[in-house]
């Protein structure tokens, strides 16, 4: 397992400038929620662990790709993030495992069975334990704690739901499950809507709740807007809750150049008849947020993302990118609870990062 953080006095990886201080906290004691999903959302948040205080982020992850197969529950996203948080994914891929081997997979295969789902061997144990401990009766909050403890992972994990919550796409195919479209049919049918099955009727669990309730800042991850963060917020009233907390609200944008840094996204916004740049995704979160990070390339964005937006590098390479891009967020965030800074209709790094 990566360990970036040292109890000296050193500092954080990526961190070239000290964090500043917001609602009269310390930097050391900065508490950060960051809603993700996906490979774009685990990268940054293995930034915010690098740069923060061990405990002092919690990530509430979305499970509305979760689904049954082989018997077992499933959790991609919780799974990414666990992953990288303990410095154990797959880096070519982002997500399963490093050096992961498919036995069971070869053997599932040869007697009929569906492996259409690439589940390695590795990580087939710890699906095999998480659905062991649902089926006695434990909150998948605290199935997803154990596995995170057990994983030496000093961050806070957190499901958007401990019921199930599922992500139907609505395509020129049919209504297809996520896993069905994402990885059975590739994202090749024509998205026309997606719903959440299940989220009104969801709560968000003490946990998530209180993470939220504590926290300094929260960060929309670069993830997709519409597969991984949507259905954190379509879960029972956490769109309210958000727009009542007074922590600043900052997303970093998954779209670069008019692509998706990963995944369907950019194909979704095209489907759907939306432009496929920054600007749609700010105004899809609306009220939201109180700021927004674009990457260079799309700096003449900028003027018209409704919000202060930083202009930096978002591209996350390697751990020290992420490091540094996690570095930048907050502290971009924390210039926007201090009304005596003045600020521009954008900034670039070098403006704030002080």
């Amino acid at each position: 397992m990566i360990d970036n953080h040292s109890r000296h006095s050193k500092q954080p990886v990526g961190a070239t400038h000290p964090l500043a201080h917001t609602n009269g906290r310390t930097p050391n004691d900065l508490r950060v929620v960051a809603l993700a999903g996906g490979v774009g959302g685990a990268k940054l948040a293995t930034g915010l662990q690098a740069v923060l205080s061990p405990g002092a982020l919690s990530v509430i992850v979305n499970t509305g790709d979760d689904f049954e197969h082989w018997g077992l529950t499933i959790c991609p996203d919780l799974d990414t993030v666990l992953y990288n948080l303990a410095g154990v994914n797959n880096p070519e891929t982002g997500w399963g495992r490093a050096d992961e081997t498919f036995a069971v997979l070869r053997s599932m295969s040869l007697i009929g069975g569906e492996d259409w789902f690439r589940l390695g061997d590795a990580d087939l144990a710890v699906h095999l334990r998480r659905s062991e401990w649902l089926r006695q009766g434990v909150s998948l909050t605290e199935v997803t704690d154990r596995l995170r403890r057990a994983f030496g992972v000093r961050s806070n994990i957190l499901p958007m739901s401990d019921a199930p919550v599922r992500t139907l796409v609505h395509t020129d195919e049919g209504d297809l499950p996520f896993q069905h479209y994402f990885v059975g049919r590739r994202c090749e049918p024509c998205v026309i809507d997606i719903s959440f099955v299940g989220a009104a009727e969801a709560d968000l669990p003490d946990a998530a709740y209180t993470a939220l309730l504590t926290a300094d800042i929260i960060v929309f991850c670069p993830s997709n807007p519409y597969l991984s963060l949507d259905p954190i917020l379509s879960v029972g009233e956490m769109r309210d809750l958000l727009s009542k907390l007074r922590a600043p609200k900052v997303a970093v944008a998954p779209i670069v150049g008019g692509k998706a840094l990963k995944g369907p996204a950019a194909k979704i916004m095209r489907e759907m008849g939306y432009p496929v740049t920054p600007v749609t995704i700010a105004a899809h979160f609306g009220d939201l947020l109180d700021g927004f990070v674009l990457d260079h390339e799309d700096e003449a964005a900028a003027n018209h993302m409704g919000v202060p937006t930083l202009v930096t590098d978002t591209i996350m390479r390697d751990l020290e990118s992420k490091a540094r891009l996690a570095h930048a967020v907050l502290n971009f965030a924390c210039s926007l609870t201090q009304p005596a800074l003045p600020l521009s209709p954008h900034l670039h790094i070098s403006d704030i990062a002080t």
